[in-house]
């Protein structure tokens, strides 16, 4: 039983503003030295999954380059399986920049036919969280479902955000109504997806006429309520879409205060990724760290605490950063103040300046 994992990774991410700038949303570091499609690539050769497909579209080049060969993750592979990055190209047949999740799918639909598997898993690349795929897809084959939806509880409020099911006492879906401004329930689509390939296929070529903009959630799985059997996999482990500032910023404090689920040290879990070769990280002798991700090549000279430094950074001495998120290479210069921040990579906060909103930048 043969499963091929399709991940989405075209996705702007304008919510996240300047993080997104130049780089796709699932390129966005994470934790100091993960990118955040880390999670989806590692939680698919964690499950023995080892054909990937990722989608991209959008700035992909910083995605591009950090999965290359997809060595990191042990898909460097030359005759089965591996991993293959595909964007949107133009030829001969009618193809487009990709309008909608199942659009992107739809336009790659001979890779999937080519990979001959009986189960196609869809995978959002831009969720931090660690999921059992293989517990997910013999879920899906016991319970002899065309498609598999994953779902979590989320608070009634937050609800909207979501598509949102109704689910029987078997699981099995019943109603399914995209982002309601007024929810019926909370149980919301993760936007994981495990789907028989024969049914994927019919249902992308019969709505790909009718919906340019053919989506998952929109399209593909409300149509496939009458036809097909569609199941519910109620996930409760944790689960996250940093697709806002507030969300990414809160989302770094709770894995530096200890009150995360998420488990970054599990050796039977391991989070892989790209790395670089760079020196160790290095504490100044007068320098003052508590409750902070300190990643290789940073270099604190100052004060970090509860804040995420990524890989090169520099605090110099008499700098001070408090409860922020530092990205790649960027220099806190002597007698600066970060506070309450994300800082993007590269960036310089000359000598003494004072950002942020903070307790320290309070006159």
């Amino acid at each position: 039983m043969r499963t091929q994992a399709v991940i989405l990774a075209g996705g702007e991410g304008s919510r996240l503003g300047v993080l997104t700038a130049k780089r796709a949303k699932p390129a966005v570091p994470f934790a100091g030295k993960y990118r955040i499609i880390d999670f989806a690539l590692s939680n698919c050769v964690n499950s023995g999954i080892f054909d990937v497909l990722v989608l991209t579209q959008y700035r992909p080049h910083s995605l591009n380059e950090h999965i290359g060969l997809g060595r990191p993750w042990d898909l460097d592979r030359s005759f089965t399986g591996g991993v293959r990055l595909l964007q949107p190209f133009q030829g001969r047949q009618d193809t487009d920049w990709y309008a909608g999740t199942a659009d992107a799918v739809t336009q790659n639909i001979n890779f999937i036919r080519r990979g001959g598997a009986r189960n196609i898993l869809i995978l959002s690349g831009d969720h931090i969280y660690q999921m059992d795929y293989d517990m997910l897809v013999k879920f899906h084959e016991a319970q002899e479902a065309a498609a598999t939806v994953c779902v979590i509880r989320v608070p009634l409020h937050e609800a909207p955000r979501y598509g949102i099911m109704a689910a029987d006492e078997q699981n099995r879906i019943v109603d399914f109504v995209e982002k309601p401004p007024v929810p019926p329930g909370d149980l919301a689509n993760m936007g994981v997806y495990v789907f028989r390939v024969d049914a994927l296929i019919e249902r992308l070529q019969a709505l790909a006429p009718k919906h340019k903009d053919l989506d998952f959630g929109k399209h593909v799985i409300p149509s496939m309520l009458d036809r097909y059997t569609l199941q519910s996999y109620p996930f409760a482990g944790y689960w996250v879409d940093v697709g806002t500032v507030d969300a990414y910023w809160t989302t770094s404090m709770e894995l530096i205060s200890g009150h995360s689920q998420l488990n970054l040290y599990d050796p039977n879990w391991v989070i892989h990724t790209r790395s670089e070769e760079r020196a160790p990280a290095k504490v100044g002798a007068n320098a003052q760290v508590g409750g902070s991700l300190l990643s290789n090549g940073c270099r604190v000279e100052g004060t970090a605490e509860r804040s995420v430094i990524s890989p090169g950074v520099v605090i110099a001495e008499g700098a001070i950063v408090r409860d922020s998120v530092i990205l790649y290479d960027t220099v806190i210069e002597a007698g600066a103040v970060v506070d309450r921040c994300i800082i993007d990579k590269q960036v310089v906060i000359g000598a003494g300046a004072h950002i942020g909103e903070g307790d320290d930048n309070i006159p």
